[in-house]
């Protein structure tokens, strides 16, 4: 399989995915990754099936990114833990229908604050739930990638290192095919890693990789010229740029195509 390169439709923008996709294509891409905030919020999104037909039409590959906003894997609340499972499954149900590659999801989380035997429940919740959730991703045939998360100052996450990241995935019993990677060379930065780190440990399973660069001191999603060389180093699926703007994109492969215009604004 050839890897394919293209961008995320994050909630700032304002493109419907018609446009969107037609956008990517004019700069020379062929994936589009769904965020579901974007088709949570945005007022015109379409469905699975819908979605299924526009890549068909422009000849792109699609992924989906599992919510990560007002959700909790990890959650020590069970109703919450609960509900979040079932979001990544709705997700997953819903990139079977669209023909999507993959699922991303991150790992969940707990406060610093609290106390340890709450941290510890929360971390064993995580587990529980990435293990439900990845054997239901092997249940409708859509691979779940579990990516590494930047260092938060307020709450403890579980895959800011290779090592953690390994660690959550290795008691996961389905086949490795249905639990694998998103490396996200952006957030291995800011938490002082070099990408090629997580490259050495997790190797093929890297099934998806997001682009965006920072300086080293926060999780800036700025753009990122230099991408040729992940793409040829990683061996990844799909590779897909995570900018704040889509004129970001352009910026990031140098060219001066203008985005479509759009009746909404997108913000930072």
């Amino acid at each position: 399989m050839t890897a394919s390169v293209g961008a995320a439709m994050d909630i700032r923008f304002g493109q419907t995915v018609d446009a969107f996709m037609r956008y990517v294509t004019d700069l020379g891409f062929d994936h589009v990754e769904f965020k579901r905030e974007y088709l949570a919020g945005h007022p015109d999104t379409p469905g699975p099936g819908r979605i299924r037909e526009l890549s068909d039409r422009y000849g792109v590959s699609v992924t989906y990114h599992a919510p990560f906003r007002d959700w909790n894997i990890g959650s020590y609340d069970e109703v919450v833990r609960q509900d979040s499972v079932e979001r990544v499954k709705r997700t997953l149900d819903d990139a079977a229908e669209a023909g999507a590659g993959a699922v991303v999801v991150h790992g969940g989380s707990v406060p610093k604050r609290y106390p340890e035997w709450v941290r510890d429940r929360a971390k064993q919740n995580a587990l529980r739930s990435l293990a439900e959730c990845a054997e239901y991703a092997q249940l409708v045939g859509v691979p779940l990638c579990l990516e590494n998360q930047p260092i938060n100052e307020q709450k403890r996450r579980y895959t800011t290192t290779p090592a953690d990241l390994a660690s959550m995935r290795r008691p996961i019993d389905v086949p490795p095919q249905y639990l694998g990677v998103t490396l996200d060379v952006g957030h291995a930065k800011v938490n002082g890693y070099d990408w090629r780190a997580f490259v050495e440990e997790f190797g093929h399973r890297i099934q998806i990789c997001h682009l965006h660069d920072n300086d080293g001191t926060a999780d800036r999603h700025e753009p990122f010229p230099d991408y040729e060389s992940v793409v040829e180093a990683v061996p990844a699926d799909y590779f897909v740029f995570e900018m704040k703007s889509v004129s970001d994109l352009a910026t990031s492969v140098g060219t001066d195509i203008t985005p479509p215009e759009t009746e909404l604004t997108a913000h930072e």
